[in-house]
């Protein structure tokens, strides 16, 4: 127990520092947008949305490429583990740069989508326009990450991380009020920042490579591979952006005061949900790594103790953040009545933490062993669970009670449904496939 309990210290604590890294890049954004004014933030959280659901749903080019590279490292083939690493990155590279194209077009139609105010929809599609020139960069990112946490390093992309996130304090602030840029001067601040993470990433990739004697071309069928393996995980993905979608949606309905305030709550729950995915990424690493060296015995260990660490590391985090709920709201923004909505709102999202604690952890013990299928089609069964719930939302909460009603359909409807569908297939042995591939 000790040995499992050292393995996953030694992945998830730098792992949750380049975690927190990404989230910790937007709430900059969000606090210093925060003080330009309502509409700007609002605008944000638009923006935000959207670019946070394309990175969502290519979460697979790091969640299909960490099993598959700890479990050829795990039966012994490095150079096969680094080969798949790097035709991650083209794919990276490709769908980056395809959807940053298609973006231009489609930005300002999709954010007339949400029916905001014009002002809120001004700000929402010049922060997104800008921001889909970091979005291979991003791509890249994350397909890097990937290669790294499957071969049990997690500190290369923690001070990748950090170096760009100290660089992406530094530039926000002078190109939004140096310059004079607002909103674009966020946007443009985190793409150099971006760009300049997946520079140093790619190089260090390139260097493992050449020790190994792995080429650097595409490799077609490898490609094809980790787009065909994340197939699944998109669908999984998709279901999750969607419900986070349709809650913004809802939220917007509501008005700029509660949409500012929502924006604020999910920017602070993707941060608690980056603390408590350290350990589901160690959990899918030493998963992937165990299966490919086929010792079930310790991947049962490594999911006990993983459970362990999500529910207590929740409780920690939902004591913190109902303890700090009432000095949150001056740090994201100016207006009265964001700050009352949005303590009101983290005091009822700290009581629903180590239920997502729980979440998280199974969810990432499933992704290490390649259990995508079975994610794919309970993460449309979750959101057929939560729809109805979202909807009750919709046409019967009113006044200052709404987006409490909201919060608690999401954090406790919805996690709730996906606790009860990885909590079942956790008590089976279906998904234990041992091997290399």
């Amino acid at each position: 127990m000790k040995a499992i309990d050292r393995d996953i210290l030694r992945l998830a604590v730098p792992a949750l520092g380049a975690l927190v890294a990404e989230p910790l890049f937007l709430l900059t954004d969000t606090a210093l947008i925060g003080h330009l004014g309502d509409a700007p933030l609002a605008g944000l959280g638009i923006a935000s949305a959207l670019l946070q659901t394309v990175i969502g749903l290519l979460i697979f080019l790091a969640y299909a490429t960490t099993p598959t590279v700890a479990r050829m490292l795990g039966s012994g083939n490095a150079p096969g583990a680094i080969r798949a690493g790097i035709d991650g990155l083209w794919l990276a590279l490709l769908l980056g740069i395809t959807i940053a194209l298609v973006g231009l077009v489609a930005a300002e139609p999709l954010v007339a989508l949400f029916g905001g105010t014009a002002d809120v929809a001004a700000n929402a599609s010049l922060y997104l326009l800008v921001s889909l020139a970091g979005l291979p960069a991003m791509l890249i990112v994350i397909a890097a990450t990937g290669l790294f946490r499957g071969l049990q390093d997690t500190r290369t992309p923690l001070v990748v991380a950090a170096c760009g996130f100290g660089a992406n304090i530094v530039l926000n602030i002078t190109f939004i009020y140096g310059f004079g840029w607002g909103i674009a001067g966020s946007a443009a601040g985190t793409v150099v920042a971006q760009w300049g993470m997946a520079a140093v990433l790619v190089g260090i990739a390139i260097r493992s490579a050449r020790l190994h004697g792995v080429t650097l071309r595409p490799g077609l069928s490898g490609v094809r591979g980790v787009a065909a393996s994340g197939g699944w995980l998109l669908v999984r993905t998709a279901s999750l952006r969607a419900a986070f979608l349709a809650s913004v949606a809802v939220a917007t309905s509501f008005g700029v005061i509660e949409l500012a305030a929502f924006q604020v709550a999910t920017t602070l729950f993707f941060t608690l949900a980056f603390i408590l995915d350290a350990l589901a990424i160690a959990g899918q690493a030493l998963t992937g790594h165990s299966l490919g060296a086929s010792d079930v015995p310790r991947v049962r260990g490594i999911m006990r103790r993983l459970i362990q660490w999500g529910i207590g590391s929740g409780v920690v985090l939902g004591v913190l953040l109902a303890a700090s709920s009432f000095v949150l709201g001056p740090v994201f923004s100016s207006t009265p009545e964001v700050q009352d909505a949005l303590a009101s709102v983290a005091l009822l999202m700290a009581v629903g933490v180590p239920l997502a604690g729980y979440v998280f952890v199974l969810d990432g013990v499933l992704i290490g062993a390649g259990d995508a299928k079975y994610l794919a089609i309970t993460g449309l069964v979750n959101l057929g669970v939560y729809l109805p719930l979202l909807a009750a939302v919709y046409f019967f909460a009113s006044g200052d009670s709404a987006i409490l009603w909201l919060w608690a359909a999401l954090g406790f409807g919805y996690i709730g449904a996906r606790a009860v569908t990885l909590g079942l297939r956790s008590r089976s042995t279906a998904w234990m496939v041992t091997g290399a591939r």
